[in-house]
């Protein structure tokens, strides 16, 4: 029997994965609910993008497709569970023990008794609470609700629950049907005031059916509706209760503040706390600032070979143009280096030239500016290594390699002749797709105001996390373990291209201003002798510098 121990512990930890509705029920569950994605998302422990997958029909696997399936039956449990009757019905009114006067049965002709409403539309206000209306048993479905709820009529805040449906019992609350409402089964303006309550009280009269009537041509009508499209588009009936929609930059600050709150105001354990989480935090920043967006980012497209790593330790073929770059002499005398360190530097390079979508193979030397990506170009001979960096950076090796977009471009405007620095690149091949300069833009600003905000109000802790965000986002969206929710190698690489490119940028700048350039030196430190505050601004802001060192040196012999 020892034989079958193995295959019984097996299949032990085989069993049948959660079964989970529609695409479009899981939508429906959680915008009932009022839920958003990122909250979703979070107590799942994935992202808003992989939630967006997941409700548009991507399958969720393991122990994750488990959770998730318990939240949406939970959901469905809350939200369909049908209404029973109250527990004590309204006492029935006491007969008649004396004789009318016949004269007032003249005056006071009784109330027709209105006719009945089919269950698959609801009844007015009045006639389903049976109130003033002399209707008899109606009254057994009606609940008080907890949390008001839009009422089914006019949309409006309303405390009581009839046959399962919101509705105000007394007419005068009633404000008419909701626009929303009238606009979906093509009905006219809403009744002016003073003709309301006889429109809330009176029993709409009944309409068959028609196949064309405020639903999509080929769909099944009456009953085989979904009961929520029935009455009225979701959104009608819970605008009136919607919180204001949490922006960007508040999600950043409030969850600053729930660590501090987490932490008992431990600034140093909530930045700690803050740093591990920046990564997925980042991904869902980026999933609400893409909200609406014209362009859908594609997280793993197909990448050519020279994208792809040789070793699990080694590096593609792209080359980042890193600077490392020490003027070779400097002028006589004692010299005094200011060291000037550059805010935000990744910050600022997510404003690049991105390319959008799989990135297709072209040959030849023209270069299309309305694409990105990479390109094998030979690069033209740098004269002016005595006093400026090359844009290409520290590299011995000749001949021809790949470059990214934004190195390409530099070498592009050199050539030009308002600079008239170098000769153009020669390129030979190119992996492009169409691009955008603005893809991360809304991103970037989002980080870009918490931290200046954080500045103002000399707040380190978000300092830290806001840094923490842009830095680890840029550093892990290619081959990494961290973050499998973004897999674009070529972005990483122009990323980090674009800081280089604008260092460079700032070095020739400084150098045109009559600066002696000392060292360049990776994305964020620049050296230089003379009057810098002249050139750039000095403070803490993305489009400032600050000082990191003062030192005297000069040339040896």
């Amino acid at each position: 029997m020892k034989d079958f121990d193995a295959v019984d512990a097996l299949l032990a930890g085989v069993a049948p994965e959660a079964e989970l509705p529609a695409p479009e029920e899981r939508v429906r569950l959680r915008e009932t609910a009022r839920l958003t994605k990122t909250q979703v998302a979070r107590a799942l422990g994935v992202s808003p993008t992989t939630l967006a997958a997941w409700e548009a029909g991507r399958e969720p696997a393991g122990e994750t497709r488990t959770r998730y399936a318990y939240l949406l039956d939970g959901l469905r449990a809350k939200l369909d569970v049908p209404v029973g009757p109250v527990d004590e019905p309204a006492p029935a009114e006491p007969p008649r023990t004396q004789p009318q006067d016949p004269a007032h049965d003249q005056a006071q002709p009784s109330a027709p008794t209105p006719s009945p409403v089919p269950s698959t539309a609801p009844a007015s206000a009045g006639a389903a609470a049976g109130t003033g209306t002399g209707t008899t048993g109606a009254a057994d479905d009606v609940d008080e609700l907890p949390v008001p709820q839009p009422c089914v009529l006019c949309g409006h805040p309303a405390r009581h629950e009839v046959e399962g449906f919101a509705q105000h019992l007394d007419p005068a609350e009633c404000g008419g049907p909701s626009p929303a409402l009238a606009a979906q089964e093509g009905s006219g303006p809403a009744p002016a005031a003073a003709d309301r309550e006889s429109t809330a009280i009176a029993p709409a009269p009944v309409e068959p059916e028609r196949p064309d009537r405020g639903r999509p041509q080929g769909s099944r009508p009456g009953k085989d509706r979904p009961k929520a499209e029935r009455v009225a588009p979701a959104t009608a009936r819970t605008r009136a209760f919607q919180e204001p929609a949490p922006t960007p930059l508040g999600t950043v600050q409030e969850a600053v503040q729930e660590a501090l709150v987490r932490h008992g105001g431990d600034a140093e354990a909530a930045t700690a706390d803050l740093v591990r989480t920046a990564i997925p935090d980042a991904m869902a920043l980026l999933d609400m600032c893409r909200t609406g967006a014209r362009y859908e980012i594609i997280g793993h497209p197909p990448l050519p070979a020279i994208l792809r790593k040789k070793t699990s330790r080694g590096a593609d073929e792209v080359w980042e143009a890193r600077p490392k770059w020490t003027r070779p002499a400097l002028p006589a005398g004692p010299q005094e280096i200011t060291a000037l360190d550059i805010n935000g530097a990744y910050l600022s390079a997510l404003k690049t030239h991105l390319p959008l979508g799989a990135l297709e193979h072209h040959t030849g030397g023209a270069h299309d500016r309305r694409r990105a990506g990479v390109h094998l170009v030979t690069p033209p001979d740098w004269k002016h290594g005595e006093h400026l960096p090359n844009p290409l950076g520290s590299r011995d090796e000749p001949g021809p390699l790949w470059i990214t977009e934004p190195t390409l471009r530099l070498l592009l405007r050199l050539s030009s002749p308002a600079y008239g620095l170098c000769e153009p690149p020669v390129v030979h091949e190119s992996f492009t797709s169409g691009a955008t300069e603005n893809l991360l833009e809304k991103f970037r600003n989002t980080l870009r105001d918490a931290r200046a905000a954080a500045l103002v109000s000399e707040d380190e802790v978000t300092l830290e996390y806001v840094k923490a965000m842009y830095s680890k986002f840029v550093a892990t969206m290619g081959e990494s373990n961290f973050n499998r929710e973004l897999y674009r190698p070529d972005w990483m690489h122009i990323i980090r291209s674009q800081a280089f490119a604008n260092l460079w940028t700032k070095a020739y700048k400084a150098y045109d201003a009559g600066l002696t350039v000392v060292r360049a030196m990776g994305t964020d430190e620049l050296h230089v002798i003379g009057d810098w505050r002249r050139v750039f601004p000095e403070g803490r802001g993305v489009s400032e510098v600050k000082v990191k060192d003062v030192y005297t040196a000069q040339e040896e012999g």
